[in-house]
């Protein structure tokens, strides 16, 4: 393990790693520095953060991530689950474990099939098509703004269209739902915040309990009308199914066809609600940065943005504005744009939404390559996907965009090691959303890269507030923070793209 002091631990050691990192960087950049700091430590490690913080073990090797995910799936942290609560009520996918996950896993899981989802591509056309008058409006006003409080409310109106059927608008007026989930979201945390009055602010509980009642009742009127409707339209759910929730109410239709009783068993009705606000937090979440950072690439890179506007003129034609009717005609068209994937792809690895908090276990030891062991109990185990996304033992040139690695054949140097590709985990316990969320990227790719051109207003920002700290990590200006959205939420400009 790194430097450790008999009073300090290791706090004098994370000082020192983070002061050279700017104040608000996303905290998984500290693994990666470690590493960076001490190479010869190796990829899996302690970190003695108390009294401030939990102990914890660093894993971001192939094998250990393997043993974590997949041959013995550990527990999430109770931290998530606390950090949760407020959303979804203790009935989230992300913190269920045993037979009650499987069983709500096995429910929702159709509606995330590649196949089903193909079938509500038009929502999600329809949601960029607005996304993009947004961009046009910003085009002719020529003003600054900031990137993800529209991709906020792009992905927030396509979860809400592919979920519920729900127009929700938050492009263009707010919405009660979206607000307090919104709302609920500032409010939120982990439970292990060093400030006692952020610990344990009593607004929080009210805050939490009104917005919890503001969410429940948008979400129960959607149920209630879905499952009248499917439960009159019986027999012709092919004409009814128009979103995951659909999908979801036909099948408890059918599987209760011989009840007489009427109405919804309130115990469905309450894991259903529940994980709808669940999917509206992280389906909407994670993929806006994500977009944010596409938006980041080709508005920095312009020899991949002429690429990925020749892919698309191949498969669309020329005329950039007749690629929503061809979506819309024919879906799987999307499927057909290989270096659009890459570049999705690659943004994903280096600048992932997420990591990874689990609870050890007794007498559950991680292994890593040298078959040293690294015991769990009483530790936090930290999967850090940052942090093996830019280790040079699995990938050639880590700190390049490089999105040809996506598309060179097994053995070559550039293709990705296996195991060392997590942006949406792997296991049982993967993401349920990723078929979703590449898909809506490629959409708005197909929709919006040929018709803008973004350039990042950092520089004239940073002069306007004369900084002069540290702005950047691994080079780049628009590092993660926060909620793994780059700084500042991507403050840019855009014009209509000339040609």
């Amino acid at each position: 393990m790194p430097p450790w002091n008999p009073i300090l631990g290791h706090l004098y050691f994370c000082y020192k790693i983070t002061s050279k990192l700017p104040k608000d960087a996303h905290p998984n950049y500290l693994p990666d520095m470690v590493r960076r700091e001490l190479p010869d430590l190796g990829p899996n490690f302690y970190l003695d953060t108390w009294p401030f913080g939990p102990q914890i073990l660093v894993v971001a090797s192939t094998k250990a991530l393997h043993q974590i995910t997949q041959e013995h799936s550990l527990q999430k942290h109770p931290g998530l689950r606390y950090f949760l609560q407020p959303i979804a009520e203790g009935f989230d996918l992300v913190t269920m474990e045993g037979d009650l996950w499987k069983t709500w896993r096995g429910v929702f899981n159709p509606g995330f099939s590649a196949t089903y989802l193909m079938s509500l591509t038009n929502g999600i056309v329809e949601e960029t098509e607005q996304f993009c008058t947004k961009l046009h409006q910003l085009s002719r006003s020529k003003r600054l703004f900031r990137m993800k409080d529209l991709t906020d409310n792009l992905t927030m109106d396509i979860i809400g269209r592919i979920v519920m059927n729900a127009h929700l608008g938050s492009q263009v007026h707010s919405n009660p739902l979206v607000d307090g989930l919104r709302m609920q979201v500032k409010w939120c945390t982990f439970g292990a915040d060093a400030n006692p009055f952020t610990r344990y602010n009593p607004l929080r509980l009210i805050i939490h309990r009104y917005n919890t009642k503001r969410m429940n009742k948008c979400v129960t009127r959607v149920i209630d009308s879905r499952f009248t409707e499917l439960r009159s339209d019986e027999g012709n759910t092919e004409k009814s199914n128009k979103s995951i929730i659909d999908l979801v109410l036909t099948a408890y239709l059918s599987d209760n066809a011989s009840r007489s009783h009427p109405d919804m068993d309130n115990t469905f009705k309450k894991f259903t609600m529940n994980q709808i606000k669940l999917f509206l937090f992280s389906g909407h979440d994670t993929t806006s940065s994500t977009v944010c950072y596409i938006f980041y690439i080709l508005g920095t890179k312009h020899n991949i943005l002429a690429k990925v506007r020749g892919e698309h003129d191949s498969i669309f034609g020329p005329d950039a504005s007749r690629a929503a009717s061809f979506i819309t005609a024919n879906p799987p068209l999307i499927n057909q744009l290989p270096y659009t994937v890459a570049v999705i792809k690659e943004v994903l690895r280096m600048f992932p939404a997420v990591s990874g908090t689990r609870i050890g276990e007794r007498d559950f030891d991680v292994v890593d390559e040298e078959g040293q062991h690294f015991p769990t109990q009483d530790f936090l185990v930290w999967d850090v996907i940052q942090g093996i996304h830019r280790d040079p033992t699995y990938w050639q040139r880590p700190e390049e965009f490089i999105p040809e690695r996506w598309l060179v054949a097994p053995g070559h140097p550039l293709h990705p090691v296996k195991g060392a590709y997590r942006p949406f985990s792997h296991g049982p316990r993967n993401c349920i959303g990723q078929e979703l969320a590449m898909m809506e990227m490629k959409v708005i790719m197909v929709l919006a890269a040929r018709q803008f051109d973004i350039a990042l207003a950092y520089e004239e920002l940073d002069q306007a507030n004369k900084i002069n700290e540290i702005r950047t990590v691994y080079g780049e200006r628009g590092y993660q923070v926060q909620r793994a959205q780059p700084q500042g939420d991507l403050p840019c400009y855009v014009a209509k793209a000339v040609g």
